[in-house]
């Protein structure tokens, strides 16, 4: 049972002054940290099972009517269909680790810095083997010099951070465990701070489906399918890191693993997105390749690395990265 609001004609009992820092600034109306919690819920998780039947009953009527449209694209299109079937199992990858959530409350912090570093050591490997070399390969395949195919790389990797930072700024989202060390689970501030969170996990997965659909979109097909199973192993944990937050909120593990997966339905959008950017033209294929790898380096730097530090478990995140980093590396040579 969700806490009700508190009554407007008596105020809340005064909180600690570091609690409070800690969930809300003090220049940010609290207004604010109720109304991204009533959105958040009356978007995702007020639905009751006759209104999500419905909805779910509408998609399937919606995606019937248009199969013969669908599949003519996608017959004339093979990348987009690929990149569309390996961001979709990357999705489904999210949504079993939030099903996870059924057979566990909680794991520990340490765990889940190991596991962030994991995810972040896979990350890193594969902008490096599965998108920046290949963006510089591919500029080379079309006529760029040696040189003129590095900056091309380093431009395209710049531009794609600076995309992910401007979602940044305009989606209101919050660093990834930066909850954990909130200890009122009934605050509205707190409830905000996670709903913030599993916007931010949203975020990060929309790179990583763009990152998928770019590889499908190139020539080398073991590298892709490389991309995409190493995005989809971290995507395990951290489906499993957003149902628990939810979990701390007293939501039901049913309610919970439902919003998780919600979380990684973006990738199948930026998988379709990512091949149909490289079908535009040759030209387009190793921009997009380095865009990609920039997106997912300025993820790992900006939100990955930094949290999984942040709670005094360095060394363990560190080893974490490592054996994320060699396992991509292994799919990488194994498939590519």
């Amino acid at each position: 049972m969700m806490p009700a609001p508190l009554n407007k004609h008596f105020p809340a009992r005064p909180r600690a002054p570091i609690a409070h820092a800690a969930s809300v600034p003090p220049d940010e109306p609290a207004a604010s940290a109720h109304a991204t919690v009533d959105i958040a819920d009356s978007l995702t998780l007020n639905l009751k099972p006759r209104q999500i039947t419905m909805l779910l009953v509408g998609l399937v009527f919606v995606l019937v009517k248009s199969y013969e449209h669908l599949d003519a694209y996608f017959t004339a299109h093979p990348p987009v269909w690929n990149a569309l079937l390996g961001s979709s199992a990357a999705a489904g990858l999210t949504a079993l680790g939030a099903l996870g959530v059924l057979f566990t409350r909680r794991i520990s912090v340490k765990a889940q810095d190991v596991l962030l570093g994991y995810g972040g050591g896979v990350m890193l490997a594969a902008s490096v083997f599965s998108l920046i070399i290949p963006a510089m390969d591919a500029a080379q395949a079309i006529g760029y010099a040696k040189n003129a195919s590095v900056l091309l790389a380093a431009t395209g990797v710049m531009l794609g951070g600076l995309f992910v930072l401007a979602l940044n700024h305009v989606i209101p989202h919050e660093h990834f465990l930066a909850m954990a060390s909130d200890t009122d689970a009934h605050s509205a501030a707190r409830r905000s701070r996670i709903w913030l969170f599993v916007m931010a996990v949203t975020i990060h997965n929309f790179p990583e489906g763009l990152a998928i659909g770019v590889g499908f979109g190139g020539e080398e097909m073991g590298k892709a399918v490389a991309l995409a199973t190493g995005i989809g192993i971290q995507d395990i944990p951290e489906g499993l890191v957003v149902a628990l937050a939810l979990r701390t909120l007293g939501y039901s593990p049913w309610k919970s693993a439902a919003a998780g997966i919600l979380s990684g339905l973006v990738e199948p959008i930026g998988g379709v997105l990512g091949a149909m950017a490289t079908g535009l033209s040759a030209t387009a294929l190793p921009w997009a390749l380095a865009g990609a790898g920039g997106a997912m380096l300025f993820v790992i730097s900006h939100e990955v690395i930094p949290e999984s530090h942040r709670q005094g478990h360095e060394s363990q995140a560190t080893l974490g990265l490592l054996a994320g980093f060699v396992t991509m590396m292994l799919l990488d040579v194994m498939l590519g």
